[in-house]
């Protein structure tokens, strides 16, 4: 397969909905269009993909097929090619090309994105990568799209989360965040490498947590949990780094991810293949505790991500509900299926009182 990029914007109009965009907002987007080639006998995609990629058929036949069988036959050119091939996501059947093919791709959440934008009416494109300060705005803008906790955010809230996110250039050796501190902002870095490391008392220097790169983030758990820092960022090279305030974070990016459960969905998540997960330290484990429970405290759930299971449910709990919202958020922003369960052993232990 050979990548290039489409020459104007000609091209692109006679794609459906890119017809629909306003022209500069069309110019905006095209940078992030590219031109592929399939040679014959080459699986666009396969029924069951999650890719993340619109394609739209420019010349050559693709074959569509769903369970084995033939759906459809597309050309280039005719009135079937205007639309995206299978767009939605998992793939709904598989696409094959009969002979040497040609296709437009774009990333699918930047284009939602995009049409989202074009739609409200309120200002373009172009605007949103001046707001970056920097021509290379959009870059910024897929690096974040590409990551888990991106792409689960609304359209319409990543709206303005890029609206408010700053730009803040770092150099190697400098402090971000400091352990102790009170937290005020959420940071995603899109360029450049940073040290996460934790002061104890036999450790002065700091306890090295994890080393973080391009699309990682952080932060987030003292604007969720509304404690100190408890972990200091340190940038091993120089980079780029995006940030979002703290009450823009919770409104925009916290409140959609968590899913909240309570004690009785919590029960049948777990029934039917999920684990409970308790965030308290080791110390606050008795009582109460879940039989099976596996135990993870805050600050290492960084640190044991390996031990975890992608395809198993958690429901992850403290005594209150701060530290376990914490938690869930790095859980589900790393690809996770976590719920929160919403008040906490507390709660539980105050209903368990009232029912006796």
């Amino acid at each position: 397969m050979s990548v290039e990029r489409p020459t104007g914007l000609q091209l692109l109009k006679t794609f459906t909905p890119l017809d629909s965009l306003k022209r500069d907002n069309l110019a905006a987007l095209a940078k992030k269009v590219s031109l592929r080639t399939f040679p014959a006998g080459t699986m666009l995609f396969q029924e069951g993909d999650i890719d993340g990629q619109t394609l739209w058929l420019v010349s050559g036949t693709v074959e569509i097929r769903e369970s084995g069988e033939a759906l459809a036959t597309i050309r280039g050119g005719t009135e079937q090619a205007r639309h995206p091939l299978c767009p939605l996501h998992p793939r709904p059947a598989s696409a094959r090309a009969i002979d040497t093919v040609r296709c437009l791709a774009i990333d699918s959440q930047m284009l939602d994105l995009v049409i989202t934008w074009d739609q409200t009416g309120v200002y373009e494109v172009g605007e949103l990568c001046a707001h970056a300060g920097t021509d290379g705005g959009e870059d910024w803008m897929t690096t974040l799209l590409k990551t888990e906790a991106f792409r689960r955010i609304p359209p319409a809230n990543l709206q303005a989360i890029f609206m408010r996110l700053e730009r803040l250039p770092v150099k190697a050796g400098e402090t971000v965040i400091r352990q102790g501190d009170e937290g005020d902002y959420f940071y995603a870095i899109v360029n450049g490498r940073c040290l996460v490391t934790r002061e104890t008392p036999l450790n002065r220097e700091g306890l090295k947590l994890a080393e973080l790169g391009v699309g990682d983030t952080f932060g987030e758990e003292a604007l969720i949990a509304e404690v100190k820092r408890n972990a200091t960022v340190r940038m091993l090279t120089d980079g780029m780094l995006m940030r979002l305030g703290k009450q823009d974070f919770r409104q925009l990016m916290n409140e959609p991810l968590l899913q909240w459960v309570s004690f009785e969905r919590a029960k049948e998540i777990v029934a039917h293949g999920g684990q409970w997960l308790d965030t308290r330290l080791p110390s606050e484990r008795e009582p109460p505790s879940f039989e099976g429970s596996l135990n993870i405290p805050l600050y290492f759930i960084r640190m044991k991500l390996s031990l975890l299971d992608r395809d198993r449910p958690y429901v992850v709990y403290c005594d209150t509900g701060r530290r376990s919202s914490a938690a869930a958020y790095i859980l589900v922003e790393r690809g996770f299926d976590a719920y929160v369960l919403k008040g906490g052993l507390n709660h539980i232990a105050m209903a368990l009182r009232r029912s006796a």
